[in-house]
């Protein structure tokens, strides 16, 4: 679940409140709610001395995202960019979270955004768009969608939960078409809507929308093999032959 809790608005209980209720309503038969937890920004600041410190609260996210880690009823993944929160049962949550320390970038396809996808999840957007929707990072690298991914690895260090510290080597998302490519994947959202890969919803004041993840990269493969150019050249619509039913 990506969320902004400024447009959620007031909630009795607030944010702590928020996240029981969905902890609750989302694991009360055997499922997993994942809070993403990102820390990608470290990889900027000079004086983050770790990318991911699994016990730091502080995430790039916001209040709710850190409020899943302070919370210690989940388990946070070791990605060393793009960790999650896994709430639920606790077996299955450690399985979820497994190997994330090894991944070949933030979103790839063995990362837990991979696992979303092959266990037919779904992505929970709360008050944002598609610009916050991770996922589709995830199904430009499983169709290997050139022009996306860094041409070199960085190196990222991370503090694991023992206090163990541990370098790694991860591809960062990157194009030369804009500074921000997650920025045009709002675009795609015409798209997935013709194909009934959006449901709409609203949590307090915020419009939700509960994103089926296989409708949506079989949408995104479409069209990558329709298109005449990269879907997210540029800002305009994408046209409609790249995705209507023929």
């Amino acid at each position: 679940m990506h969320s902004s809790l400024r447009l959620v608005g007031q909630i009795e209980g607030g944010a702590s409140a928020l996240l029981d209720v969905l902890i609750d309503y989302f694991t009360a038969t055997g499922g997993l709610f994942c809070v993403p937890t990102h820390t990608w920004a470290n990889l900027w600041a000079s004086d983050a001395a770790f990318t991911l410190d699994v016990n730091d609260p502080k995430t790039c996210l916001g209040a709710f995202s850190d409020l899943a880690v302070s919370d210690g009823r989940g388990i946070r993944t070791e990605n060393p960019t793009h960790s999650m929160v896994v709430f639920g049962n606790k077996e299955r949550a450690q399985a979820f979270a497994k190997g994330e320390i090894d991944v070949s970038s933030g979103t790839a396809s063995e990362s837990c955004y991979g696992k979303l996808y092959r266990a037919g999840g779904f992505v929970l957007l709360v008050g944002v768009s598609h610009a916050r929707n991770t996922y589709l990072h995830c199904v430009d690298e499983m169709l290997d969608v050139p022009n996306r991914i860094s041409v070199k690895p960085t190196e990222v260090k991370i503090k694991r939960a023992s206090g163990e510290a541990v370098t790694r080597f991860v591809y960062t998302h990157h194009s030369t078409l804009t500074s921000d490519i997650s920025a045009r994947f709002p675009k795609y959202e015409t798209a997935f809507r013709y194909h009934g890969a959006i449901t709409d919803g609203i949590l307090g004041a915020a419009p939700v929308q509960a994103c089926d993840t296989r409708m949506m990269k079989e949408v995104m493969e479409l069209i990558r093999d329709r298109a005449e150019r990269d879907p997210l050249s540029d800002e305009a619509a994408l046209p409609p032959v790249w995705y209507v039913k023929k």
